[in-house]
């Protein structure tokens, strides 16, 4: 009995995160994730899965040391809006599980259900220097696609940071289809949704015995009670500067709601509205050219002018691979970098545009307390660079998340490793001619 007791713990142990380390690492150009300029000679210490200091000097205090060689150190990359987990191959229906077409649900689905922490693109943009990621469901049959959640990117089963971490919405067109074809269908379903949620939360007992014809699930109205108190955030997609503006109006007749934009192609155009309402803005950062007729005054200067006016905006990419390619935020936030040095363009400094990847997002959905810079009391995400992280030539040389170290390996690197130097009589049969 002891044996098998033994093997069964040996077996789950597997699917537990390892322990935290306690780690100083000296001598960096040490980034801060908050918009500040690199600070050279620096030393951040991780105690407890959590950041105790980060700053210029100091030493060890114990635990492992790591001289990084004034290498860049860095808070983990955070994707600001992703799909990681939830999509394997988009074609193959058993592996998508983005969206439910079919499902009589909406705004109740909850992403977690379907998060697999193996899937392939894990690994891949942890290579990468992502440890966190937004990860949002895709809509079906309603504007309102479901629950999303913040992830790590960990080497472990046990993925979820913050279930439940926010809700998320389709606008303009893609709201219009879905709604029934227009966008005052949109507005209309918004509205009685959240009409029908109001009711919910005035009598739960009640709700139940609606009949067949009611709009909203009693689960789908559970699921909005946050959304309408403004404890849950809501984002929400949305890239024509007029629908901007009709969110905005949302804000004011229902003065609980946290919106947050996501995609805002022509936000730059109203961006001193967005400002003055206090909104966030996870954007597309390369999108310069209309992909729709929603987008037709895109620039990818959006984000610099968004900035200049006082917009909070980190960096999302909603439909741009975002199942797979989430570490792309790094190139583009590189981006914003050179188009500061581009005559009638806007971009951002070097220590702005690193935060649109890591402080802003996280501030966006509300976790700047816990992500996204290197301040003390964050969780211990930590990433050394082989050079300018900016630049996609760099890569990571060791990354820590919650104070673990991680592989850095994946799938792409073993394969590549394998083939590299092929020996026949290491090749598999099929190889073998």
């Amino acid at each position: 009995m002891k044996r098998l007791i033994l093997a069964a713990l040996l077996a789950g142990s597997t699917a537990l995160p390892a322990a935290a380390q306690d780690v100083t690492i000296t001598n960096a150009r040490l980034v801060l994730g908050d918009g500040s300029a690199p600070v050279e000679g620096g030393t951040v210490v991780i105690r407890g899965g959590r950041v105790v200091s980060a700053g210029r000097g100091g030493a060890s205090t114990g635990g492992k040391t790591i001289d990084a060689g004034g290498r860049y150190v860095t808070p983990g990359i955070v994707a600001g809006f992703t799909r990681l987990g939830i999509v394997e191959v988009d074609g193959v229906g058993p592996t998508n599980d983005a969206s439910a077409r079919d499902s009589v649900f909406n705004a109740g689905l909850d992403v977690t259900a379907g998060l697999n922490p193996r899937a392939t693109p894990i690994a891949i943009n942890r290579t990468d220097g992502v440890t966190r990621a937004v990860v949002a469901p895709d809509n079906g049959g309603s504007i309102f696609a479901g629950r999303g959640a913040v992830i790590d990117l960990g080497n472990d089963m046990d993925a979820v940071t913050r279930p439940h971490a926010f809700q998320f919405m389709e606008w303009g067109e893609a709201g219009a289809r879905a709604a029934g074809g227009s966008r005052p269908a949109a507005m209309a379903m918004f509205r009685n949704a959240l009409f029908e949620a109001q009711a919910y939360g005035r009598n739960p007992a009640s709700f139940a015995n609606r009949g067949k014809e009611a709009l909203l699930t009693r689960t789908d109205a559970q699921a909005l009670q946050g959304v309408l108190s403004g404890q849950v955030p809501l984002l929400i997609h949305v890239e024509r500067a007029s629908d901007i503006l009709g969110v905005l109006a949302l804000k004011r007749e229902f003065p609980g709601l946290k919106p947050v934009l996501v995609g805002a192609a022509e936000g730059w155009t109203v961006a001193q509205q967005i400002a003055a309402a206090g909104v966030p803005v996870l954007a597309s950062a390369l999108a310069d050219l209309p992909a729709s007729f929603e987008q037709l005054a895109a620039t990818q200067s959006n984000i610099g002018r968004m900035k200049a006016a006082g917009v909070t905006v980190g960096i999302g990419m909603i439909g741009d691979d975002e199942a797979r390619q989430a570490r792309l935020v790094r190139q583009y936030a590189g981006n914003l970098v050179a188009l500061s040095k581009i005559p009638g363009a806007a971009g951002l400094d070097w220590g702005a545009a690193f935060a649109t990847i890591t402080s802003l997002p996280a501030r966006a959905i509300g976790m700047e307390s816990e992500i996204g810079t290197l301040a003390a009391g964050r969780r211990g995400d930590v990433v050394i660079w082989d050079g300018d992280p900016l630049e996609i030539g760099s890569v990571p040389t060791q990354l820590f998340i919650d104070g673990v170290e991680q592989p850095l390996t994946n799938r792409q690197t073993r394969l590549r490793d394998r083939y590299l130097v092929p020996e026949e009589q290491g090749l598999p049969k099929a190889y073998q001619r």
